[in-house]
């Protein structure tokens, strides 16, 4: 049995153990950043796929990410935006970052900040976590604690009675967007839809 309280949770976090939480999209796999590798064996995920750096707000993460005083302006006016919410913005790293997170590219990191009460008070006593969704890498991301726990063990997830509250409600991921340099390449459309 690996369904924990919040207060199980957090420490478990802040000691460095895989754990599970819902967000405003798909249900998290995290861990604090330096310890991703766990993700990383956890899902039999390819390590060309990055993992997203999630906070409790945009001021937790700017540390992480580096550019020029417009493109913090330009990073900015988008988050003010759809932060909290189901947009990932994928932007210079910064050497804030472990190389753990992003292995094959760690010159760029993808940030979120989720629309989730309950990740928020998670991610606000844990500071950002590396995360990503509950899920065997190729395979449909989970979607309740119960389902998590069974493919994942030894996994600390959030008891039901503390999640059926708030649940991930629409079960889409958040949309990804890349910086260039110059303007946004969308990566995955997703729960945020953006027009440029």
């Amino acid at each position: 049995m690996t369904q924990v309280s919040l207060e199980v949770l957090i420490a478990g976090a802040r000691a460095g153990l895989l754990v599970s939480f819902p967000t405003d999209t798909v249900p998290a796999l995290a861990v604090i950043p330096e310890k991703a590798a766990l993700i990383f064996a956890a899902k039999q995920r390819s390590q060309d796929k990055p993992l997203i750096l999630m906070a409790a707000s945009g001021s937790d993460l700017w540390s992480y990410v580096q550019g020029s005083d417009r493109e913090y302006r330009i990073w900015q006016e988008l988050t003010d935006k759809y932060w909290p919410g189901g947009l990932t913005l994928v932007l210079p790293a910064s050497a804030s970052v472990p190389k753990v997170m992003n292995p094959n590219d760690p010159t760029t990191i993808g940030i979120r900040v989720p629309a989730s009460a309950i990740a928020q008070n998670i991610l606000r006593q844990t500071g950002p976590l590396a995360t990503t969704s509950a899920n065997f890498s190729g395979q449909p991301a989970l979607q309740t604690m119960a389902e998590i726990e069974a493919q994942f063990p030894d996994i600390l997830t959030l008891a039901t009675t503390e999640t059926q509250k708030e649940v991930s409600k629409i079960g889409v991921p958040s949309t990804v967007a890349k910086w260039t340099g110059t303007n946004w390449q969308i990566l995955r459309q997703g729960a945020v839809k953006l027009g440029f």
